[in-house]
């Protein structure tokens, strides 16, 4: 593992943004995530989990296309073998909606569930999360999203038991207590973040990732790299303000020591693997690490947060017009997460790397850079190159152009970035409108 000397307080770097209200800065973090089962064929104790949880009615959130095959079988039949009430829902959209959250949300105040098993990506595992969130606790469903957009209302307490089998090895939802979803009306995507929502287990099934598509494969894992990259530059937790109780400490904290761990490991694993994974399906080592890494990043990030790459990425998918991607449902047009947030997040390392040359080479050494020699105004640039030659190896689109916008796009993409505060704010160099023209600019073409 590469060596990242102390450097400030928590190890977490420096620069940042300026004092909250009163010049009181932050001087605690937390670090909470889900109970983890690791094992090929661990789905099978899905039954036992959710017994042991007390659940009799369970709603078993899925989407169509997983919804004939092994792992939400093997999970069904897992609960059922334990006496339990599994009921299959499998109307999940791949990158949800308001409206489809909605709907999920609705089957389960009508279900009456005291559980929840989600068997899928994070789409799948985010709807679990809303339709568990608002079938018990009920309330507009603005009420508990985001601010400024929405509410931000806390969740007033625990919710059902939730166990997340993920089928994918990226959005690591099964450790995070977030939610994502686009508000179709606005053409942007925004989310749920509190910690009530992290499911009790996640369910890492290494069986369960093997007829991911190539396209699927390559977004999901660059978004797992985005994660780790982020939360591991992200503005330090010592950085921002105090919150007025601990109950407002938000989900997403900042850069912090323990977070930090996480994340160097998950971009270590990444850089290994997840050529090989996608190159080979029956590379049961390689998917098996990026399965790890993903639960891995969402350890750190789940605690750190992200920043940019991700704030950027909401308009991106939001304002999707014709491109269909291989390997997705091709009813809609559709720009996965992953893929767009990769393919803002050299051009924000170029941007953010002057705050902290150190710890950006540092994560170019985790992908494998040789930094010997380097100076810090290389730090950037040198990053940037490793993840775009990720990106030319898993098959990635070039640029925000590639996937049809142009520069008349520009002012749109930067007015849906500006509201999404709980990331943005945790750049370690804040970003204006001009630094964002600026970075999507860059972000239309790398090669």
């Amino acid at each position: 593992m590469a060596e990242l000397r102390a450097q400030g307080s928590g190890v977490a770097g420096s620069g940042g943004q300026a004092e909250g209200a009163g010049g009181v800065k932050e001087s605690a973090f937390t670090m909470d995530t889900s109970s983890i089962k690791y094992g090929p064929g661990v789905t099978r104790e899905v039954g036992f989990d959710m017994k042991k949880l007390g659940a009799k009615r369970v709603m078993v959130v899925t989407d169509p296309r997983l919804a004939e095959g092994e792992p939400v079988a093997v999970a069904l039949e897992a609960l059922r073998a334990e006496g339990i009430d599994a009921v299959l829902y499998d109307a999940v959209r791949v990158e949800p909606t308001d409206t489809s959250f909605l709907h999920a949300i609705s089957f389960a105040r009508d279900g009456n569930f005291d559980g929840y098993v989600s068997v899928g990506g994070g789409s799948t595992i985010d709807t679990a999360k809303a339709a568990n969130l608002y079938a018990t606790y009920p309330a507009d469903f603005l009420d508990y999203v985001n601010p400024p957009i929405g509410g931000g209302m806390p969740v007033p307490g625990a919710l059902r038991p939730h166990v997340a089998v993920p089928t994918t090895a990226g959005t690591g939802s099964e450790t995070t207590g977030v939610a994502i979803c686009d508000l179709t009306e606005m053409h942007v995507k925004t989310g749920i973040a509190h910690r009530a929502l992290r499911p009790q287990i996640g369910i890492l099934d290494p069986h369960n990732t093997r007829t991911l598509p190539q396209m699927a494969a390559a977004s999901t894992g660059l978004d797992v790299l985005s994660h780790a990259l982020e939360s591991l530059t992200a503005l330090p937790y010592d950085g921002r303000a105090a919150p007025e109780s601990p109950e407002l400490r938000p989900a997403y904290q900042g850069a912090n020591p323990i977070s930090d761990i996480w994340a160097t490991k998950a971009i270590e694993m990444v850089a290994a693997n997840i050529v090989r994974a996608i190159q080979d399906t029956e590379d049961d080592e390689a998917r098996s690490a990026m399965l790890l890494a993903a639960a891995y990043a969402g350890i750190g990030f789940g605690n750190a947060g992200v920043h940019l790459p991700h704030g950027m990425s909401y308009p991106v998918s939001g304002m999707v017009r014709a491109y269909r991607p291989p390997g997705y449902p091709p009813d809609h047009p559709i720009i996965p997460h992953g893929m767009a947030v990769i393919l803002n997040a050299p051009a924000v390392f170029r941007f953010t790397a002057p705050t902290n040359p150190e710890k950006h080479l540092y994560a170019a050494r985790l992908m494998g850079v040789d930094t010997a020699g380097a100076a810090a105004e290389d730090a950037g640039e040198l990053l940037a190159g490793a993840i775009i030659d990720l990106m030319q190896k898993t098959g990635v689109p070039n640029g925000l152009g590639a996937i049809g916008f142009t520069e008349e796009d520009i002012p749109a993409l930067v007015e849906g970035t500006l509201p999404q505060h709980r990331v943005t704010k945790l750049s370690p160099r804040p970003a204006e409108a001009q630094d964002l023209e600026a970075l999507f600019r860059d972000a239309m073409s790398y090669w």
